[in-house]
């Protein structure tokens, strides 16, 4: 066989159905075979749709995405997506081609060194330089990507290395030396927290999206329930534990509830599952849960102790350690804690002022759920104001309902992300909440929706501003508005229209929950301008340097 016939032999012993691609010339080969191959290729308008693509893919089902990309500019191009699955742990491996091994380091045409470039952002990357090591690279790469704390691989492919000949030899086992996640929590380390959770007066699980990842919802569930322990999330986490458990606080952190910040500042133990202890979510360190003893669980040993110096670490898989503390813990009365939160709760509610005369974006979002509440739904975001307001205002009770990006903070990857959801749900209804400013990065991909029959629903909250930077302009720098204002803005209507979507406008409240309903109702790539309250600030929000107690209200 060829490298190229290698290569897509060994794609689908490991499953793949997908590729999002765009092809270039060191890849022809393998494009030409893709012709008679049963892995269907999506064609996306730009590299960063492919990676992004793949990233929605892999979160909404847990599978590694896949993405293929030409050399040079074609594999830099994918560098920020890249870094966006890294930072938020998703299996993705991605192809590059590259110049022949003989012209590597000789500033050949189209040449990067893509493994150098990325080796910063990559779980673990591979440039191939023989053809019969291809096969078993292809095999490491996705159980390196898919196993342990999951993330991105990145395996560059010469030219001449497709075109060379061997026997194809694909492993069915995979050892790599040196690489052995530990799923197993200690059962010591398990029976300690056990312990602290039974005699803490004011606990509270702080829930990462290693939650989702580790497919943990119901062991979650099952601990807060018959510990009777209050529950909050990162950004991540939200849908590890469904929104309408009464134990649940809502998002933690910089735009986080008052009621989850001040759970997290009073508690006597903090339980930290599946997260990192990033810095939107502490705010200042030394102010950080002050009161509280730590235990944390995470599959990632590096992460333990990172940020917060941590009394009970667990290395582990948290579906297996959370189903074992499970068993261990007592159902302790602690009504005195959840009466203290349910009174913070009705001091300081989450909420909106509502206006009949301007759409305010907080509206939308709650009609988009009460709409789609009672069906499959997948909703991905952009970067930005609209991002927390999703986080705030819909209700996710499921894992892999949400999608976006956490870590990195990536305008542009959600309308991609939503593309690659779709593929892998073909059942559910994708919808993208988007910025003006943000979809303005990857509009081009409408065109990709189109041609592959993809029914993605991007319904825009549109400010004419980039509207989280204006905010901070607002708030801290006396409103001067320095390179935020995006007044000139294509007719998204017609935009939509230009590439044989569906365009919708809503400008009044009124118009807000049939302009959704009839986007819902069309079996076509919808997209929905709303035009919002332009200056509507999302709070509450806590200032940078300052604790998470120390929260802007409404």
């Amino acid at each position: 066989m060829t490298g190229s016939q290698i290569f897509l032999e060994s794609l689908l012993k490991e499953g793949v159905q997908h590729i999002f691609g765009f092809p270039g010339a060191s890849i022809l080969g393998i494009y030409d075979l893709l012709l008679d191959c049963p892995i269907k290729h999506i064609l996306v308008r730009h590299e960063q749709g492919a990676i992004h693509a793949a990233d929605g893919y892999a979160r909404a089902i847990g599978k590694p995405g896949v993405c293929l990309v030409t050399s040079g500019p074609g594999a830099t191009n994918i560098v920020t997506g890249l870094a966006n699955a890294y930072m938020d742990s998703i299996p993705v491996v991605a192809f590059t081609g590259q110049v022949p091994t003989s012209m590597i380091g000789n500033d050949a045409f189209q040449e990067a060194d893509i493994v150098g470039i990325t080796r910063s952002i990559t779980k673990y990357n591979y440039l191939v330089r023989d053809v019969k090591d291809l096969s078993r690279i292809i095999r490491e790469a996705f159980h390196i990507a898919s196993t342990g704390r999951p993330g991105p691989v990145l395996v560059d492919l010469p030219k001449d290395v497709l075109l060379d000949k061997c026997d194809l030899c694909f492993p069915e086992k995979v050892e790599i030396r040196g690489y052995k996640p530990t799923y197993k929590g200690h059962p010591r380390q398990v029976s300690a927290a056990a312990k602290l959770i039974n005699e803490a007066k004011r606990p509270v699980v702080y829930a990462g999206g290693g939650v989702i990842i580790s497919g943990a919802s119901d062991e979650l569930t099952n601990l807060v329930n018959k510990g009777h322990i209050p529950v909050t999330s990162t950004l991540m986490g939200l849908g590890g534990i469904s929104s309408l458990n009464p134990y649940f606080l809502g998002m933690m952190g910089m735009h986080g509830t008052k009621y989850a910040n001040l759970a997290i500042t009073e508690c006597d133990l903090l339980i930290a599952v599946g997260s990192r202890f990033d810095d939107r979510v502490t705010g200042r360190l030394d102010k950080f849960a002050p009161k509280a003893t730590y235990i944390h669980i995470d599959i990632d040993p590096t992460a333990i102790s990172k940020n917060i110096r941590v009394h009970v670490p667990i290395v582990g898989d948290a579906k297996d350690i959370l189903a074992s503390l499970v068993k261990e813990i007592e159902p302790v009365d602690r009504s005195q804690w959840l009466e203290r939160i349910e009174g913070w709760k009705k001091e300081s509610p989450l909420e909106y002022k509502f206006s009949r005369d301007v759409i305010k974006p907080q509206y939308v979002v709650e009609q988009i759920y009460e709409i789609t509440k009672d069906r499959p739904t997948v909703i991905a975001t952009e970067v930005g104001q609209h991002q927390m307001w999703v986080a705030h205002y819909y209700k996710f009770t499921i894992p892999r309902s949400l999608i976006t990006s956490g870590g990195l903070g990536t305008m542009g990857f959600g309308f991609p992300a939503a593309i690659g959801a779709q593929v892998a749900r073909p059942d559910a209804l994708v919808i993208d909440v988007a910025g003006d400013g943000s979809f303005q990065m990857v509009s081009q991909e409408l065109a990709t929706a189109v041609q592959h029959n993809l029914p993605v629903k991007v319904i825009i909250l549109n400010n004419q501003y980039l509207g989280m930077v204006r905010q901070w302009q607002d708030l801290f720098m006396k409103k001067r508005y320095s390179g935020t204002c995006m007044e000139c803005a294509p007719d998204f209507v017609k935009l939509a229209e230009a590439y044989g979507a569906v365009g919708l406008r809503a400008e009044r409240p009124e118009e807000v929950r049939g302009v959704i309903e009839e986007a819902i109702s069309n079996n076509k790539p919808v997209l929905v301008d709303v035009r919002v309250a332009r200056e509507e600030n999302v709070l509450p929000m806590v200032p940078a340097g300052a604790g998470i107690e120390e929260m802007m209200l409404p």
